[in-house]
């Protein structure tokens, strides 16, 4: 408690006045921010760390301009009053518990923002049962300085959906990360993000994404689709028609406000030399700070919407791992690993990172710590692929010539009641459940080497890179870097994970 009032203090102190700032004033400012479920006592703070909804009410209440949002779905108020929710049967007292009220404030500092008059653009999927599009669309109702879209990015590849989580204010401030506009993902859920102040140059870059995203809400999908054979993925599937799948006879122009010419090629070929700028960071949540300017990027899925030589999300997750030094260790955690399509069909094999970890385990001697959440909407084939990987430690062991002695370690995030989710009653019935549905789950999605950070919103399946909209952030800052890995370590030394060898596929102990 002491640590964390001491960083709001300096929060505060450095970061409200921003509005007032000018445009030549120095310093960009990074601190991490995470949502940690309640009841994990075992599970320690990373000091300097910020709360994800701390980060939105901020984001709210500084904007007195514009703010752009990019969710998935909204469900920031909760409903244990209806049926059809999640969150029925559970008493206020409940609530109170599960921190619900958090969600509640983010939505009221947004109301706020909107009564204020400033410019708000709310772009989202089509949301999730029973509530869809209804908080942006009340957001919106009645007030001309609120613009709500909904993007089916289905319509534009056959599957797919808005996945990426940024919150944009005043062209300066950004957060990028895995939480989305959920009461659950401030206190029900564990989120990794970052949360970047007075960095303008990374603003309007990620602002260009956002615009590509919002024209194609406006566009007329049939009249620029096209179905490709995709040599790379060996497939028929619905692509844009400015993809560089299709020829230059099939292809067009794209329609997207900022987009490269591209020639066709038979995938998507990796960038030798991915835009990264250089850029001051300061870290006040980090004990160490510095001023000199390191390496950071920006990556984009899926790759019909990048611009400029910005990377797709896909390489720079690649380059993250094949980023670690000889000996050295990478540390990766996400909700979902397969290695293959979930949605697209019919379904494509994807060995991007698998080949990726296994090449730095005999190449670079690394270790490689991947963490994946198990909770109750496991998918069928994750233990299977994730067991796979820890083969490359028989291949590498294989042979006296390899010399390898790199290993792959993996582990199962099992947060305190993951099987015990959804309403509490149903049908006038109790359920047993004692937290809300989908809840309870590791849903970060962040990469860390000892000399690179990488903070995504997708997960680690094809259809995250291909079809799906997703942002990441990436450094080399050293302080950054420092910090993810003591966020990494912190869940992986702790109780909630249990290595993979130990867990059945129905999630049960093996007996010693």
């Amino acid at each position: 408690m002491e640590v964390s009032t001491i960083v709001l203090l300096i929060f505060l102190s450095t970061s409200l006045s921003l509005p007032s700032h000018s445009e030549s004033s120095p310093g960009c400012k990074a601190w991490l921010a995470q949502s940690i479920p309640t009841d994990m006592p075992h599970l320690p703070r990373v000091p300097g760390v910020l709360s994800t909804g701390d980060v939105f009410r901020w984001l709210a209440w500084n904007s007195t301009q514009r703010l752009d949002v990019i969710a998935q779905y909204w469900q920031l108020n909760a409903h244990p009053e209806d049926p059809r929710s999640g969150d029925y049967g559970y008493s206020k007292a409940d609530m109170l518990r599960f921190g619900a009220h958090e969600g509640s404030s983010v939505y009221k500092a947004l109301q706020d923002a909107a009564d204020r008059n400033v410019s708000i653009r709310l772009l989202s999927h089509s949301g999730v049962y029973p509530d869809y599009t209804t908080e942006p669309s009340n957001l919106a109702s009645g007030r001309p300085n609120v613009e709500n879209v909904t993007l089916l990015l289905g319509e534009w590849y056959g599957s797919g959906i808005v996945h990426t989580k940024v919150w944009i204010s005043n062209r300066r401030d950004v957060y990028i990360g895995s939480a989305n506009n959920d009461w659950k993902s401030l206190t029900q859920v564990k989120e990794v993000g970052i949360y970047l102040v007075g960095c303008p140059k990374i603003a309007k870059k990620v602002e260009v994404y956002f615009d590509n995203l919002w024209k194609l809400a406006y566009l007329n999908s049939s009249a620029y689709t096209k179905t490709v054979s995709d040599q790379q993925w060996q497939t028929n599937r619905k692509v844009p028609c400015w993809s560089r799948f299709l020829d230059s006879k099939e292809s067009c122009r794209s329609p997207l406000p900022q987009f490269v010419r591209i020639p066709h090629v038979a995938g998507y070929p990796i960038l030798s030399d991915p835009y990264m700028f250089k850029i001051s960071i300061q870290t006040p949540g980090h004990s160490h700070s510095t001023l000199r300017p390191e390496s950071s990027y920006l990556s984009f899925a899926p790759p019909e919407l990048s611009f400029g030589r910005y990377q797709a999300d896909q390489q720079a997750w690649v380059d993250t791992i094949k980023s670690v030094g000889s000996g050295g260790t990478v540390r990766i955690s996400t909700m979902d690993w397969l290695g293959q399509s979930q949605y697209l069909k019919p379904t494509v094999y994807w060995s991007s990172l698998s080949s990726a970890v296994s090449e730095v385990v005999f190449s670079k001697h690394a270790t490689v710590k991947i963490l994946v959440a198990y909770w109750a909407h496991f998918i069928n084939g994750t233990d299977q692929y994730l067991k796979s990987l820890l083969y490359s430690n028989v291949l590498c062991s294989s042979s006296k010539y390899n010399r390898c002695s790199g290993k792959v370690e993996i582990k199962y995030y099992m947060v305190p009641g993951f099987n015990l989710t959804g309403p509490a009653t149903q049908n006038g019935t109790s359920t047993g459940n004692i937290y809300p549905g989908y809840s309870r789950v590791n849903h970060g999605k962040y990469a860390v080497s000892d000399a690179r950070a990488h903070i995504g919103t997708s997960n680690l399946i094809w259809d995250y890179f291909y079809t799906t909209s997703g942002v990441s952030f990436g450094t080399y800052n050293p302080a950054i870097v420092s910090q993810l890995q003591l966020v990494f370590e912190a869940d992986w030394n702790s109780p909630y994970a249990v290595p993979v060898e130990e867990i059945d596929q129905d999630g049960q102990f093996y007996s010693s």
